[in-house]
């Protein structure tokens, strides 16, 4: 059994037991709800850099833990300072070590959008992301058919939440309508072997609709690397491991922000 066949099985388990305790309606009575989303497309669409999503990850099946002095809620306040476009929060308990509390506590002082990530497969972990102050969700092609990827896309729309939809191989391309899914990530860790490879955003980057915008995740941490991904058309980066793994957060931030610059 592969780790995301494994995941997927606790996913469902999760969802089964989320659908026991709440309603839609309970959601929708949660005072973050109705609060009006951090436009997660602005954000990655700022010109002459190439923007950053920076992730707070605890640990990963692959690599264990990442942050030994692991407090999210400093992290969130130093990437926010740091200049940061986005952030991305791991919420995924048994493998990732992340807590939904967390996406929570963060919103309460939010100044850019946050993305929930997780292996989302039901409307219940969109209302949940809506209800926990998420301005958008990841979706993830590889663990979704194609009306899935559909439906679960139009049901963020509807709650007033945007989508990054993730792909690594060119057969997952064949599951998108461009037509609605605009933000596009391009995973460079193959999630049966996790092994990780950068040239997966240059080979399936030149297959995306012009109109997208194209973040890579995984494997980035160095300025040759953002050079790279700059070289090729990428409008941002998904980047967590890299900051995880600093002995100095902020230093390693500036320095990253830095090499995100597109110099003239």
């Amino acid at each position: 059994m592969t780790m995301l066949k494994k995941i997927l099985d606790v996913k469902k388990e999760e969802v089964a037991e989320l659908r026991r305790k709440y309603s839609r309606e309970s959601f929708r009575e949660s005072k973050m709800f109705g609060i009006k989303r951090i436009n997660l497309e602005t954000a990655l669409r700022k010109k002459r850099k190439i923007n950053l999503i920076a992730e707070i990850k605890k640990a990963s099946p692959s690599k264990g833990i990442l942050k030994k002095d692991f407090d999210y809620f400093e992290i969130a306040k130093s990437y926010m300072r740091g200049g940061a476009d986005a952030i991305s929060i791991l919420t995924d308990k048994q493998f990732f070590h992340g807590d939904v509390s967390y996406l929570k506590e963060i919103a309460e002082i939010k100044i850019v959008p946050l993305l929930r990530k997780d292996f989302i497969i039901d409307e219940f972990q969109i209302l949940q992301a809506k209800a926990n102050g998420a301005d958008a969700i990841l979706l993830i092609a590889e663990a979704l058919s194609k009306e899935q990827i559909k439906e679960l896309s139009n049901a963020a729309f509807e709650n007033d939440l945007e989508v990054l939809l993730e792909v690594h191989s060119e057969k997952q391309l064949k599951k998108i309508d461009f037509g609605i899914n605009k933000i596009i990530g391009i995973n460079n860790r193959d999630l049966e072997t996790f092994k990780v490879d950068i040239q997966t955003t240059n080979e399936l980057v030149k297959q995306l609709p012009g109109e997208c915008i194209i973040v890579s995740e995984s494997g980035i941490s160095s300025k040759f690397d953002l050079n790279y991904l700059k070289n090729i058309g990428v409008h941002a980066v998904l980047v967590g491991e890299h900051f995880m793994k600093s002995k100095n957060l902020e230093e390693s931030l500036t320095k990253f922000i830095e090499w995100c610059e597109i110099e003239s």
